[in-house]
């Protein structure tokens, strides 16, 4: 008996060590709920982190607030470096009596005055016109047939589609020769309209034996536009019997290459594609397989050659003219044994027309002065600071006065400034009553910095002694505290305004003495506030290590909360897998009992 006795029991302790991680549920043997009791120790233990948590909602609080108070510093402190800066004070502005003959700007420094101003010529610049019709005819050979309409020398390229004459849709393609064109147009119209190229005035010709009417609104090509075949009066309104191109109708091919740009004169550029030419001493290359009209335009106008290269389609003819005016003309040159670039489009034989420089005299005087460009700088007039920009020919009288409305404008954007820190700072310490009773604090009630700025500030903005002129505080150019709070406001708009006619002295050192005045006392204050170790700088600086240290302190606190809970629950787990133990021995005991084997 006690043999069985002794497995029985050994069986036992082997069961429940084979379920003891099913003990790990909370009261399954205890019929504790002992879970519970663990979430409940850490939360008693993390009770701490409410308060820290709202130590940093005020820190952020506070933080935010010092941000705006910073921000708006910077903008208080941009105002007063314009104003201490003493040059400030010279500024002035330029009117011009007449502003279509010219128009004027004023540095600070320009003497106060009036300056009279005749215009007798504006500059202009040198121009070179090449020789007209530089390029080939339309039909080369005289020949319709020879010329395919996609790649002939219109000024634009034809579309495909349909064009209406008399009424009569005439379809085309771009791969059409002109020939073909001229027999579409007689097959749409059954002959009533016949068409021809005039190879003597490069044009095409429509002939009727009665009026034509040309276009239609649902026309898709543009061939009468590019033929320049209109009707007199416009539209579809019937015209006599004979149409003609009002111009000669060849050009030059811009996008094709140089060696078939269908210039009279063919460009080459020396047989080894190394082509160049000068202008005004600036080589540029090109080579007539590859390089297009185009890019040859595009090449000098992106060159230094200081000039700009176009193509005047309506007198088929190249054009190159300074970017400069004044009078100069353009050098231009082939290089020997490197092409004919200059030749072929007509420039080298084209005719200049010489820059001008612009005349004029100053203050009725007899002399007169000469300027390449419109703009008339203080090098030629000899009035420091002024710049006149000449619009035409005539007579003009430029004022310069003392710049009074830039000068009240910054001394009340400096007042405005300082009314919002102030404001702002109020609204931050207020302290609000909700309808229960509640008082809330504001996130910077009570703190001492902010008090220290607002002491400072209103000091600074009372009174500046040592400054000499009798002007010594704003109240003297017409600023008043409402007695309120601490802003103030411009009461007296005409006490500024004649301040700055009258005594403009006084009121530049009330804000520009290099000791004592406004500007720099603020601009000083500003930087030991918000500069590098400033107070405001240094206290934010605080608040975020503050906050930074309360995260720390929550991150080691659940760490051991972390550890804790895992105790309980082992400790827990392990009461749990002794009634468990127990329990079954019991059980089994009970058992034998009953069963008689003990």
């Amino acid at each position: 008996m006690a043999t069985s006795t002794v497995t029985s029991i050994g069986s036992s302790t082997s069961n429940v060590s084979s379920t003891a991680a099913s003990m790990a549920i909370s009261g399954l043997a205890s019929g504790m709920n002992w879970t519970s009791i663990v979430q409940e120790l850490g939360t008693a233990e993390r009770s701490p982190e409410i308060q820290w948590q709202n130590q940093q909602t005020t820190i952020a609080a506070q933080n935010a607030a010092y941000t705006t108070i910073q921000t708006d510093l910077q903008a208080l402190q941009t105002d007063a470096q314009t104003l201490l800066d003493p040059s400030f004070f010279n500024s002035v502005v330029a009117s011009s009596s007449d502003s279509t003959v010219a128009t004027a700007n004023a540095a600070s420094g320009t003497p106060i005055g009036n300056f009279s101003f005749n215009i007798s010529q504006l500059a202009t610049a040198a121009q070179i016109n090449g020789a007209t019709g530089v390029s080939q005819k339309l039909v080369p050979d005289g020949v319709p047939a020879d010329v395919t309409i996609g790649t002939a020398g219109f000024s634009t390229a034809v579309t495909d589609g349909t064009f209406t004459v008399n009424g009569a849709q005439v379809s085309i393609s771009s791969s059409d020769s002109l020939q073909q064109v001229f027999d579409n147009i007689a097959s749409a119209t059954k002959n009533a309209v016949t068409a021809s190229y005039d190879s003597t005035t490069d044009t095409i010709k429509l002939t009727s034996s009665s009026a034509i009417t040309l276009g239609s609104a649902t026309d898709t090509s543009n061939f009468l536009q590019v033929a320049q075949l209109y009707n007199t009066n416009g539209g579809t309104t019937t015209n006599t019997g004979t149409i003609t191109s009002t111009s000669a109708l060849g050009h030059a091919k811009l996008s094709a290459t140089l060696a078939n740009a269908g210039l009279n004169t063919t460009v080459s550029d020396g047989g080894s594609g190394n082509g160049a030419f000068t202008i005004n001493g600036v080589t540029i290359n090109y080579n007539a397989t590859t390089d297009s009209l185009q890019d040859m335009l595009n090449n000098i106008n992106e060159s230094g050659a200081g000039v700009t290269a176009s193509y005047d389609s309506v007198n088929n003819r190249f054009v190159l003219a300074n970017n400069s005016t004044g009078d100069m003309g353009i050098a231009m040159q082939d290089l020997p044994g490197q092409g004919n670039f200059l030749v072929a489009t007509g420039l080298s034989s084209g005719t200049l027309a010489s820059g001008k420089n612009l005349l004029y005299t100053l203050n009725g005087g007899s002399q007169q002065l000469v300027n390449q460009s419109n703009t008339i700088a203080s090098s030629s007039s000899g009035i420091q600071g002024l710049t006149v920009s000449a619009l035409t020919t005539g007579t003009t009288t430029v004022n310069v006065a003392t710049d009074t409305a830039t000068m009240s404008t910054a001394i009340q954007k400096f007042v405005t400034d300082y009314n919002s820190i102030q404001s702002y700072i109020t609204s931050q310490q207020a302290v609000t009553t909700a309808a229960d009773g509640t008082v809330t604090p504001g996130a910077l009630t009570g703190d001492t910095n902010t008090n220290s700025i607002v002491t400072s500030l209103r000091s600074m903005m009372a009174s500046v002694e040592g400054t000499s002129g009798g002007v010594s505080q704003l109240s003297d150019l017409g600023f008043q505290s409402n007695g309120n709070n601490n802003t103030i406001a411009l009461s007296d708009a005409n006490t500024l305004t004649s301040m700055l006619t009258s005594n403009l002295s006084g009121v530049k050192a009330l804000f520009s003495n290099t000791t004592n005045g406004l500007g720099v006392q603020m601009n000083s204050f500003i930087n030991a506030t918000i500069g590098d170790g400033g107070t405001l700088t240094t206290r934010q600086a605080d608040l975020t290590q503050q906050s930074t240290d309360i995260n720390t302190q929550i991150s080691n606190l659940e760490t051991k909360i972390s550890n804790d809970t895992n105790q309980w629950n082992s400790e827990f787990q392990a009461m749990e897998t002794a009634e468990s133990q127990t329990n079954q021995e019991l059980t089994y005991l009970s058992q034998a009992v009953t069963n008689g084997s003990l």
